[in-house]
């Protein structure tokens, strides 16, 4: 029977019900919990609190409900939570996911996942702050969100396990050096939902600092290229919820505040033309090659469709090679492309 359904917070957001069960042997192992997966699937087997159910452990491994055999007495509908079970902040679900999630970039069940993705490469690039530093950070209680990480000492670094005083004051030295880093870097190191680095660069582009960018409406966000309705509404959730609004405030006083770049327009010979990239390029990387594009008019997609006048391939190329040849679209050399462009 199910006595009760509760709801975890995963490490992306997502929220995940899970039925509460009278104890029951299956393949010789009690079970005592079985996922629900969303609430499309509790929709699916018409599952209410207080009925009896048929489980079986998937793989040998997890639990799962099959289907309700006897509908409870007393039975009761369960609802989504509005507000997240971790932190309280406001429950989001996009119309066309199944997933209800927790917008909170600081939300504790989440965190440790935030803090990598924040350090991350492409993100604010904060080398050293991998995932066994992030957990010890979050467990000892250091470090709650983003803006925690600037007002780490050193003393409370070099304790941490195999660490010491010179990798301490290097991590410090990194977390520091980000603070430089750009606009885009800063809105993609966000965790915002849909919003990738290239959307964080056209994002930069537009909006002239962070706050700026929160302030803007969903309508304003869908004038910048290549942001579409969902991914404005989107951001703008982001920005509606009261501890994210915080959290930049925290990462401003702590001197987290970059101003964006405009590009170098330096012609409009590629404007209107649009560039995919495969493979690798021996003189320059491809997000190198996709700013030259951009200072001469031309838009960078990720992907190959009728729309795509150029598919430039370097050594390697991947499916998108074979999509284009396949559509018709242009297929350029790495030295063709560079006399396109006037470098040859």
């Amino acid at each position: 029977m199910v006595n009760d359904i509760l709801v975890q917070v995963g490490r992306t957001g997502a929220l995940t019900p899970v039925a509460v069960l009278e104890p029951v042997q299956v393949g010789g192992v009690t079970v005592s919990r079985s996922t629900l997966h969303n609430m499309d699937e509790i929709e699916r087997l018409g599952l209410q609190i207080g009925d009896t159910v048929l489980i079986e452990r998937a793989g040998e491994v997890i639990p799962h409900v099959i289907k309700v055999t006897k509908e409870g007495k007393h039975r009761k509908a369960f609802r989504m939570p509005k507000e997240c079970p971790e932190c309280g902040s406001h429950i989001h679900k996009s119309e066309d996911e199944v997933a209800y999630r927790c917008v909170n970039a600081a939300c504790p069940a989440k965190r440790k996942e935030s803090l990598l993705h924040f350090a991350g490469r492409h993100a604010m690039n904060i080398d050293g702050l991998g995932e066994k530093i992030v957990d010890q950070l979050v467990d000892r209680k250091l470090v709650e969100d983003f803006a925690d990480l600037y007002a780490l000492d050193l003393e409370e670094v070099a304790a941490l396990e195999r660490m010491g005083e010179k990798s301490a004051q290097n991590l410090l030295e990194e977390i520091a050096a980000s603070k430089k880093n750009s606009l885009a870097r800063l809105i993609f190191a966000l965790g915002i939902r849909f919003v990738g680095e290239r959307t964080g660069q056209l994002l930069a582009e537009q909006f002239s600092s962070l706050e700026e960018l929160a302030a803007a409406s969903e309508e304003q966000l869908t004038e910048v290229p290549e942001v579409g309705p969902k991914v404005a509404a989107s951001i703008a959730e982001f920005f509606s919820e009261a501890a994210n609004r915080e959290l930049i405030k925290k990462l401003r006083k702590a001197g987290v505040h970059p101003t964006a770049e405009k590009r170098e327009v330096k012609s409009q010979k590629l404007a209107g033309k649009s560039f995919v990239f495969t493979g690798g390029l021996a003189n320059r990387s491809r997000e190198e090659a996709g700013e030259l594009v951009q200072q001469h008019g031309g838009k960078v997609s990720g992907s190959v469709s009728k729309k795509t006048d150029y598919v430039v391939v370097g050594t390697d190329p991947g499916s998108k090679y074979d999509k284009a040849k396949g559509l018709g679209v242009t297929i350029l050399s790495e030295s063709e492309f560079e006399k396109l462009l006037g470098l040859r």
